[in-house]
């Protein structure tokens, strides 16, 4: 389980949030709302270890999860605003990558996003839309239990947000965690809101 307690954020000198707490547990999705600048991004970032909170604590099971932030990190994956793709490489060869760090097998996540007629083209040529649903699919590469999402529908079709939803609902069901910031809906039934 991944619980915050009392957890504060500082950017740009302003602090964004405070005293924030809550808990995830298995199975569980929680969407992150509220207004542009209210912080979503930032308390993704401070869940995936990429900013240190200003104050307060995150534990994983009860334990401090920061404490050992590789550990913490291959416990997670995290897909930002940015796609984290490189240009001159194919949708395979961007995949195979993080296969490398992480296990998995290219094929089937290229598939589980409906890529794989894409695998050999070079990521500069994908629309917006293509590469965004190249970044979604390194959540199919190899598991891990939780899923940090920004703003994960930007640029998707609706079959593609299906596929998504596919997938979200297979990690929960094997026990992963989701949070999600979003200014739309997700597919995510179930999912509580955490208002910024």
């Amino acid at each position: 389980m991944l619980r915050a307690e009392a957890l504060a954020c500082l950017r740009g000198e302003r602090v964004v949030f405070a005293d924030l707490s809550f808990s995830v547990a298995a199975g569980d999705a929680v969407l992150l709302v509220g207004a542009n600048g209210a912080g979503k991004s930032s308390l993704l970032r401070v869940l995936a270890g990429l900013l240190s909170p200003l104050e307060g604590r995150l534990l994983w099971d009860g334990a401090e999860a920061l404490a050992d932030r590789a550990a913490h990190a291959r416990r997670l994956r995290y897909i930002g605003h940015g796609d984290a793709l490189k240009p001159a490489l194919t949708a395979a060869e961007n995949l195979a990558f993080y296969a490398r760090l992480w296990g998995g097998q290219v094929a089937p996540a290229l598939a589980a996003l409906g890529l794989a007629e894409l695998a050999g083209l070079p990521a500069r040529v994908l629309s917006s839309g293509q590469k965004r649903r190249l970044a979604l699919a390194r959540l199919a590469l190899a598991p891990a239990p939780l899923w940090l999402l920004d703003e994960p529908t930007v640029g998707l079709d609706s079959a593609s947000v299906e596929r998504l939803g596919a997938l979200l609902a297979t990690h929960r069901a094997a026990g992963g965690m989701v949070l999600a910031a979003t200014h739309l809906p997700l597919p995510l039934p179930g999912a509580r809101e955490l208002r910024l």
